[in-house]
C-alpha cells in the first residue's frame, strides 16, 4: 500500500466495520460484532503506528482527497494533513479505542444492544480520526459534529432510562452552544481569509494581525481576537470548560467503556487539539490567549473541588477529567501548545485506565457504583487494584510516572507566562495539585482499602442501571467481589504500561526536541513560557531523571504528598473528621452539591425561559393570530358575508324582477358610452 492509501484506510476501516455491524449485527452471531470492529480498529492502530514512524522522517503530507463542493471562489474539500501532531493523535485515538473495544466484550457481555454498541464505538473512532486528520476547517467541522452526534447516541445508549435520555439531550444542547461559536469563527475565517484550507489561512494570518472589524455599531474589534475566541468557544463545548462543562458529569449515564472513550483520548480532547493546531492564529492575539488561560484555570481548580464530594465512582473520575482538561487549557493559554498536547497524550492513557478500572470495580460489585459501599477490594481484585493505583499515581503527578512530566511542565509554563491572568492560573494549577491528590486517593482508599462495607446495609446510592431492569444491584452479605475476565484485565494491563513510562521517554523530543517543529508556532518574544522551560531543561534538569529528582524539592510534589496523606488520615484513620467538616460548613457543602448552581441556573433561565417564550409564541402566534385571525377569522368573515347575502335570497319572483331592472339600469348608466 502507498502512504495515501494507508491514510485513507485508517478512518475507513472503522467506518466499514461500523456499517457492517450496524446493518447486519442483529442477524449475525454475537462474536461477529466484536471480531469485525476489533479487526477494523486494530488494523487502524497498526497502520497509525506505521504513519507515525513515516512522519518522523518525512515532511508533512497535505493533499486533497476529493472536492465536495465549489461555490464561486470557495472550495469545500476533504483532505488529509498528516504531520507529527496528527500522526501522534491517530496512534493515541486508535490505541485507546482498541483497548475499549476489547474491554467491551467483557463489560457488555449480557447486554441486548451488544452489536449496536460495537457499531457506535467504531463509528466514533472514524469520526475522531476524520477530525484529527483534516487539513481544512470544513472537514474539521464534519468530524467535530460527528463525534458530537455519536456521543449523543452512546450517552443515551440505554434509552429506556429517563436519566440517560436527559443526559444525552443535555450533552447535545450544550455542545450546540459551543458549536455555534465555532461555526461563527469558521465563518469569519472564510470571509476574511478567503479559504478554509489550514495552510492558506496560516500563510496570510500574519498580514491580518492588525486587521479590525466592526461588530456592534462603529466599535472596532481585532479580527484575530474575535476569531480565536469564537473558535475557542467551540473548544469550551467539546472540551468541557466552564461554563459549558455541565454535560460531562451527566454523560456518566452511558456505559463505562464509552466514559473511557469520550473522556480519555477522544471527544473531550478535540478542543485541545484544535487550539494547538490553530497556534499560528492564537499567537497573534494575546487577549484570546488570556481568555483561554483564565477559563482553563477556573475549570482546573473549581471542578477539582467538586470531585471531593462525589460518591459515585465514575463521577469522581469525570470531575478529574474536567480538572485535567483545565490544566491542558492553561498550557494552551501560556502558548505551551506542545505541553498541552503532551499532557493530552499522557492523560489519555491513565484516564482510560482509571475509567476502565472503575468499570471493573462496578462489575465486581454487581453494578453498585457508590464508593461508600466498597472497601478492601485489593484482596479480591488484585489486577484492578494495582492498575488503578498506577493510574491514580500518574494522575497526581508522581515523579517518573507519565503524568508527572506533563503536569509539572504545565505548572512551570503557567509560572513562566507573562500574559494577563497567568498569576491566577499558576495559583489555580498549584492548588489543584493538592485537590487532585486528595480526591483521587479518597476514592482509592475507600474502594481498595479499609473495612469491607458491602457486608453492611447499603447507602441509598445511585446505581448503574445495567442491562436488564430486574438485574440485581450490589452485593448481598454472602457475596464477595470478583476479578473480571481476561478481556477486561488485558486492556487495564496494556494501558498501565504507557501510564508508567511514556512521559519519561517522550518529554525531551516532544517539548524540547524537533517533534513539533514546523507544526506548532510560538512567538517566543511575546510568549516566553516554552523558552523558559527549555532553558530550565538544558541548564538545571539535563534529562528526564534530572527533572524527577529536582521535583523532590519542589512545591507541587509537597502538595501532592500532603493531599495523599490527608486523604489517608481523613478516610482511613479518622472518618469522623470529614463528616464533622461537612456538618460545620453546610453552606459550602450545599454550593458544591449544587455544582455552583450552573445546572439550576441553566434550567431556570435558559430551559424555563425557552419554554416561556415558546408558550407565549404559541398563545399569541398560534392560537390568536393563526387560529384566531387567519383560520377562524376567515371562516367567520365568510359566514357573516353569507348571512347578508342569504337575506337577498327570498324566493319571491317580483324581488328578483326588481333586482334585474335595477341591474339593467346600473349597466345602462355606467357602461353605455355616450357618443
Amino acid at each position: 500500500m502507498t502512504m495515501p492509501q494507508i491514510y485513507l484506510a485508517i478512518p475507513l476501516l472503522p467506518l466499514l466495520a461500523a456499517i457492517i455491524i450496524g446493518l447486519f449485527g442483529k442477524k449475525l452471531p454475537r462474536f461477529f460484532a466484536h471480531t469485525i470492529t476489533i479487526l477494523g480498529v486494530g488494523a487502524s492502530f497498526v497502520l497509525s503506528v506505521q504513519v507515525l514512524q513515516h512522519a518522523m522522517v518525512n515532511p508533512p503530507y497535505n493533499e486533497t482527497v476529493f472536492s465536495w463542493l465549489k461555490s464561486g471562489n470557495y472550495a469545500f474539500e476533504v483532505g488529509f494533513l498528516i504531520d507529527r501532531l496528527s500522526a501522534m493523535m491517530m496512534v493515541v485515538v486508535t490505541f485507546v479505542s482498541l483497548m475499549v473495544h476489547i474491554y467491551t466484550i467483557g463489560y457488555m457481555a449480557e447486554d441486548k444492544g451488544y452489536a449496536r454498541f460495537f457499531s457506535y464505538i467504531s463509528l466514533f473512532t472514524f469520526a475522531m480520526l476524520m477530525l484529527v486528520m483534516s487539513n481544512n476547517f470544513m472537514q474539521l467541522f464534519f468530524g467535530w459534529e460527528a463525534v458530537g452526534l455519536v456521543s449523543y447516541l452512546l450517552i443515551g445508549f440505554w434509552y429506556t432510562r429517563p436519566t440517560a435520555i436527559y443526559a444525552n439531550l443535555k450533552a447535545f444542547l450544550v455542545n450546540r452552544v459551543g458549536d455555534f461559536g465555532f461555526l461563527l469563527g469558521i465563518g469569519l475565517v472564510l470571509f476574511h481569509f478567503g479559504s478554509l484550507d489550514y495552510a492558506a489561512v496560516f500563510s496570510v494570518a500574519p498580514q491580518m494581525a492588525d486587521a479590525k472589524i466592526s461588530l456592534i455599531g462603529n466599535a472596532q474589534w481585532s479580527l484575530m481576537t474575535v476569531t480565536c475566541i469564537l473558535l475557542f468557544i467551540g473548544a469550551m463545548g467539546k472540551s468541557a470548560q466552564v461554563p459549558l462543562h455541565v454535560w460531562l458529569p451527566d454523560s456518566m449515564e452511558g456505559p463505562t467503556p464509552i466514559s473511557a472513550l469520550i473522556h480519555a483520548a477522544t471527544m473531550v480532547t478535540a478542543g485541545i487539539f484544535m487550539v494547538a493546531r490553530m497556534s499560528p492564529l492564537f499567537e497573534l492575539s494575546s487577549t484570546a490567549l488570556s481568555f483561554v488561560m483564565i477559563i482553563g484555570a477556573i475549570t482546573a481548580l473549581f471542578m477539582g473541588f467538586l470531585g471531593i464530594i462525589q460518591n459515585d465512582i465514575k463521577r469522581v473520575v469525570a470531575y478529574s477529567t474536567l480538572s485535567q482538561l483545565g490544566y491542558m487549557t492553561v498550557a494552551l493559554g501560556a502558548s505551551a501548545y506542545s505541553v498541552a498536547i503532551f499532557h493530552l497524550m499522557t492523560h489519555a492513557f491513565f484516564k482510560a485506565l482509571l475509567f476502565l478500572g472503575a468499570g471493573a470495580v462496578i462489575m465486581g460489585m454487581h453494578h453498585d457504583q457508590d464508593i461508600r459501599n466498597m472497601g478492601n477490594l485489593k484482596k479480591y481484585m488484585p489486577v484492578t487494584w494495582i492498575t488503578s493505583l498506577i493510574g491514580s499515581l500518574a494522575l497526581i503527578g508522581t515523579p517518573f510516572l507519565s503524568g508527572f512530566y506533563s503536569k509539572d511542565s504545565i505548572i512551570e509554563a503557567a509560572k513562566a507566562s507573562t500574559i494577563t491572568g497567568s498569576t491566577f492560573a499558576y495559583l489555580a494549577v498549584l492548588i489543584g495539585v493538592f485537590v487532585t491528590a486528595f480526591y483521587s486517593f479518597r476514592m482509592y482508599f475507600l474502594v481498595f482499602h479499609g473495612e469491607e462495607k458491602w457486608r453492611k446495609p447499603k447507602h441509598d446510592a445511585h446505581h448503574d442501571d445495567h442491562h436488564d431492569e430486574d438485574h440485581h444491584h450490589g452485593l448481598g452479605p454472602k457475596d464477595s467481589p470478583h476479578e473480571p475476565s481476561w478481556v477486561v484485565k488485558l486492556p487495564l494491563i496494556l494501558l498501565a504500561i504507557p501510564s508508567l513510562a511514556i512521559g519519561y521517554f517522550a518529554i525531551e523530543p516532544m517539548l524540547f526536541g524537533d517533534f513539533f517543529k514546523g507544526v506548532i508556532t510560538v512567538n517566543a518574544e511575546a510568549h516566553p513560557a516554552m523558552h523558559t522551560l527549555a532553558h530550565h531543561w538544558h541548564t538545571i534538569y539535563h534529562s528526564a531523571v534530572g527533572m524527577a529528582l529536582h521535583s523532590l524539592m519542589t512545591l507541587p510534589l509537597l502538595l501532592a504528598v500532603s493531599g495523599v496523606v490527608t486523604a489517608y488520615y481523613f478516610y482511613m484513620k479518622r472518618p469522623d473528621i470529614p463528616a464533622a467538616i461537612q456538618a460545620k460548613y453546610k453552606m459550602i457543602n450545599r454550593v458544591l452539591e449544587n455544582k455552583y448552581g450552573f445546572d439550576s441556573f441553566n434550567e431556570r433561565f435558559f430551559a424555563a425561559g425557552s419554554r416561556f417564550i415558546g408558550n407565549k409564541l404559541w398563545q399569541i402566534g398560534d392560537v390568536k393570530l393563526i387560529d384566531g385571525v387567519m383560520v377562524n377569522g376567515t371562516a367567520n368573515l365568510i359566514g357573516k358575508l353569507s348571512t347578508i347575502i342569504r337575506k337577498l335570497q327570498t324566493g319571491l319572483i317580483y324581488h328578483y324582477a326588481f333586482a334585474m331592472i335595477i341591474g339593467v339600469f346600473l349597466m345602462l348608466t355606467f357602461f353605455t358610452k355616450v357618443h
